[in-house]
């Protein structure tokens, strides 16, 4: 017989990735011994996403229409110049960061802080760096179940082989430093041509800044589902950013004592926690969850939330679509 301790244990090991329990990868990319850069984690929570490290721990593997990760970096350290095939959005959960555009980072930077949020489109060469005294953390969407492979400026190709590094084009990585030798039967992944390099789109600083929404900043919002205790601010979506993602992305802050009630939804749901704490339910069991936790609603499930808190809770909501959701 399972008890519903049991049926609860499972729901918080399925559908929710703790923060305290994200497994992160130190060499998931090419760039990974450039100093600079060397120090950064890259985490792989719903999805495959676009490591290029076979190793890397994927939390979640169920298809949602997009995937879920995240960085956590040192101050001074740096994610280098790359361009991606899909759309890729970054919320801030900690630290202050720089966001550079173009091949060397010359053409345009905006600077972020916690609750700020950056869409870049694709086809753009983006890097960024943890400008703070602490170290930072980064929630990042990318759309589309399989979002591609990244294309790295020629400089990261440069910078990997004078510090023994060389990627194949299966996605691993040889370490020449350590020793080890590109298969014969394997290629190298060929560098960025200066081709592909003209190809890209180039950003003015205006551009750029159109790309982000700021926390606290006025936007498309109100009460959700007529709860004047719950507030929808929408930042993807709706007029907002509107060019192709695949995905929604809404900030939801909860008043203290906030419910949001039992309602089902078309399409993969995904919640993160950025302050505060929250109690979730998913056909009738319960979790709490905190900063950092990620937590997933499958398609049609029966779901809720409430704040679990004094101060209330402010959660960063990702749809696959806009439909509204049905009352249950």
């Amino acid at each position: 017989m399972v008890t519903n301790e049991t049926t609860r244990a499972q729901i918080a090991s399925e559908r929710i990735v703790r923060y305290a329990d994200l497994r992160p990868c130190f060499n998931a990319f090419i760039d990974t011994r450039t100093p600079g850069s060397d120090k950064k984690e890259n985490f792989t929570i719903i999805g495959p996403g676009v490591s290029e490290n076979p190793a890397q721990h994927v939390h979640i593997s169920e298809r949602h229409g997009f995937n879920i990760g995240g960085a956590r970096q040192p101050p001074g350290c740096t994610n280098s110049q790359h361009s991606h095939e899909t759309a890729e959005v970054f919320f801030v959960h900690s630290g202050q960061w720089r966001f550079d555009l173009g091949e060397h980072g010359e053409d345009a930077s905006v600077e972020l802080s916690p609750g700020d949020l950056i869409s870049i489109p694709t086809g753009v060469f983006r890097g960024f760096t943890n400008i703070g005294t602490d170290t930072g953390v980064l929630w990042a969407v990318l759309g589309g179940d399989d979002p591609g492979r990244v294309l790295w400026a020629p400089k990261v190709f440069e910078l990997a082989r004078e510090h023994g590094l060389v990627l194949l084009e299966d996605g691993s990585l040889i370490d020449l430093a350590a020793g080890e030798t590109v298969p014969p039967e394997k290629a190298p992944m060929p560098a960025t041509t200066r081709d592909q390099v003209a190809a890209l789109k180039r950003f003015t600083p205006s551009e750029l800044e159109a790309c982000v929404a700021r926390a606290g900043a006025a936007g498309p919002n109100g009460p959700m589902n007529g709860l004047a205790e719950v507030t929808d601010i929408v930042l993807i979506g709706s007029g907002r950013m509107n060019w192709p993602h695949g995905f929604t992305v809404s900030k939801v802050i909860l008043d203290p004592g906030a419910v949001i009630g039992p309602h089902s939804f078309d399409g993969a749901d995904v919640w993160f926690v950025q302050s505060g704490s929250a109690e979730v339910s998913l056909d009738g069991e319960t979790a709490r969850v905190g900063p950092g936790d990620t937590i997933t609603f499958p398609a049609a499930s029966r779901r809720a939330l409430r704040s679990a808190g004094p101060t209330g809770a402010e959660l960063v909501c990702v749809r696959t679509d806009t439909m509204a959701p049905h009352q249950l």
